[in-house]
């Protein structure tokens, strides 16, 4: 996700990289809706959207997270750096079913678990950059509550559920890569970015520096 700059635009070394994890992400949410819906669970089809989840939703948001990182995009970078190799791991996980091996559910849920509280405190920071991201972000925490509550429950219901979120999460996915790739190019704005939801607070003073508080360099 891209989020306000702290120098000028000539100083970042690569072009704005979010459309293309966003993108890569929602490639990857397609490939896996036929799966998580249960209409493809052949193993070709497994092996199929396995080699979509390497690609796109690892390989892209991987790409997209370096090259954020390279730009001093700090929650961008490490949003989609962390969440490609979740990609990575689905791409196993499907290549494994397909040849008829399940992985542990025991590790899944403790992953999942982590996972959980990484994007809940992330939802937060992104709430003071925009509305969307939030959005974005919490489907994201309400897809894994479903993944730790089916494990718990054993409630094979909560599948339909889950797709549903894979599905709205690449349909946000897509909306803000084409705001950010679109409304630049028209000069107006097409795809609605809603502003934060949050107000960040200014730095207060530092008080040992009287010059530092009059924006005075030493």
């Amino acid at each position: 996700m891209s989020t306000p700059a702290t120098s000028s635009p000539s100083a970042h070394p690569f072009a704005e990289s979010t459309p293309l994890g966003l993108l890569g992400l929602a490639i990857g949410c397609a490939a896996l809706t036929p799966v998580a819906f249960g209409v493809a669970l052949t193993p070709a089809a497994l092996r199929t959207a396995a080699m979509f989840c390497l690609l796109f939703g690892g390989g892209g948001q991987l790409l997209a997270g370096l090259l954020a990182l390279a730009n001093k995009n700090l929650l961008g970078g490490t949003l989609f750096t962390t969440f490609s190799f979740n990609w990575i791991i689905n791409w196993w996980a499907l290549r494994e079913l397909a040849d008829g091996h399940v992985p542990d559910s025991s590790i899944i849920l403790a992953v999942d678990a982590c996972f959980l509280v990484i994007f809940v405190v992330l939802t937060f920071a992104f709430g003071y950059f925009s509305k969307i991201l939030v959005l974005f972000l919490a489907d994201i925490d309400l897809l894994y509550v479903l993944r730790i509550t089916r494990e718990l429950t054993h409630a094979a219901a909560l599948g339909k559920a889950i797709a549903g979120c894979t599905v709205l999460l690449g349909c946000i996915s897509l909306w803000i890569a084409f705001a950010l790739l679109v409304n630049s190019s028209a000069g107006r704005v097409i795809f609605v970015m809603p502003g934060p939801l949050f107000v960040a607070t200014p730095p207060a003073p530092d008080r040992a520096n009287p010059a530092a508080s009059m924006g005075v360099s030493s």
